[in-house]
């Protein structure tokens, strides 16, 4: 982008008047984010999950959730 453009500009040659507004806007949507792991750590929680037999997100969230407790608690 050009630092001199205003980033609210829109191009000319974009038309919009077909367009439906709202389309896409679902109330209460919750947006699941991509997390992006280290592969060591990843290779590490992989190899656990096997080990349970569970899947990696059950053990990240498991995980997590002990961790979100314990700051909790510390607090």
């Amino acid at each position: 982008m050009n630092p001199t453009t205003d980033p609210d500009d829109m191009p000319a040659d974009i038309d919009f008047s077909g367009g439906t507004r709202g389309r896409f806007y679902r109330p209460g949507a919750q947006v699941q984010l991509p997390i992006h792991l280290d592969a060591k750590v990843q290779d590490t929680l992989v190899a656990i999950a096997n080990a349970k037999g569970i899947d990696l997100s059950v053990l990240v969230n498991d995980l997590l959730k002990k961790d979100i407790e314990l700051i909790q608690m510390a607090r």
